[in-house]
């Protein structure tokens, strides 16, 4: 199709030379591990290919193979054909300063996005962007080295959670069966991002786990976890997912509230629901946003108000929700 943003994207790489890619703040296994595939696939193409984070890499994603290729820091002004942002809203949530007169491409696969680029390529029913990129690779008649290979399926493992999330579809598994016969390993990907924890990692799992505090419903569950914690284990930046996914798997929780300190007074609060209950909605009440399933935004304040006012709003919300569910579930029965 002649405006489908996969073609747009195809033949604006086609034609340039220098480009540069960046992903969002904090980035994730799925930005970092697309971001790789993506360099590779444009050395294939003969593209000079740069990725520039404005964050470091989180363990244990930073003992990828290749990792070296990610360069922490700005944009510079001029020195690139086009920027490519992979899962960024906007431009402020990348980080970078300098990129405003670049053409853009946005790839994405949140439908919270601000359509901000020079090409729009949003796809809120990809699993994750490796997805799309794989999508994209595709189209370029790209030949799925094992080392692309590996890093498109990193990303999908790790932002379906190891397909546990609702964001996984068959698509998915499609894809990822591809990927593996093209050389993706599953047993190394498994082995970095599920066994890959230092002691300290347990240690701190153990304390966060020991603020956990719930709702007279028990349906929501809040956990905290303060720079104190991190600093008396030496870590300046660690996975906490899985933290996030102990503590949903609490029988009844409908969503967790993983407060995370980082400042005084201003915390990133990490949601992840199950069911109906629709993290990005709350998220977006914040000021945040993301996945249906998992969410998050920023609030400050100190942080016993905060324990007490957030998870308050959230039940508000969540019991807004299942009303209005109700409310769509009556609508949509016809009389007989």
């Amino acid at each position: 199709m002649k405006n489908d943003p996969s073609s747009l994207i195809s033949n604006k790489l086609l034609e340039s030379q220098r480009i540069a890619i960046t992903s969002h703040l904090r980035p994730d296994g799925d930005s970092i591990c697309t971001s790789l595939a993506l360099s590779f696939m444009g050395k294939l193409l003969g593209k000079e290919v740069e990725i520039i984070n404005k964050d470091n890499t989180p363990f244990p994603l930073n003992h990828l193979s290749d990792i070296e290729k990610i360069q922490i820091g700005q944009i510079s002004p001029r020195s690139y054909d086009l920027v490519i942002l992979l899962e960024c809203a906007n431009v402020s949530r990348s980080g970078q300063k300098n990129i405003n007169d670049y053409f853009k491409i946005n790839i994405d696969h949140h439908y919270s996005n601000d359509y901000y680029a020079d090409i729009n390529w949003v796809n809120p029913e990809a699993s994750a962007v490796a997805e799309m990129i794989y999508s994209l690779g595709k189209k370029l008649k790209i030949k799925f080295t094992p080392q692309i290979a590996n890093h498109l399926y990193c990303g999908i493992v790790s932002d379906t959670g190891s397909f546990q999330f609702s964001n996984t579809s068959a698509k998915s598994f499609e894809i990822c069966h591809k990927l593996i016969k093209h050389g993706a390993s599953s047993i190394k990907v498994a082995e970095l991002l599920f066994n890959n924890n230092p002691p300290e990692k347990i240690k701190l799992l153990g304390q966060v786990l020991s603020t956990l505090q719930m709702n007279k419903k028990r349906n929501i569950a809040n956990i905290i976890m303060f720079k104190k914690h991190l600093d008396s284990l030496n870590f300046k930046e660690i996975d906490t997912e899985d933290i996030t996914t102990l503590a949903r798997s609490i029988k009844g929780v409908d969503m967790v509230l993983f407060f995370k300190e980082v400042k005084k007074n201003t915390f990133r609060v990490s949601l992840r629901s199950k069911g109906t209950a629709d993290a990005a909605s709350v998220a977006e009440h914040f000021g945040g946003g993301g996945h249906f399933h998992a969410a998050g935004f920023t609030v400050t304040g100190p942080y016993q108000s905060l324990l007490s006012e957030i998870p308050e709003k959230v039940e508000l919300l969540l019991n807004r929700q299942k009303k209005s569910k109700k409310t769509d579930e009556k609508k949509s029965i016809k009389p007989s």
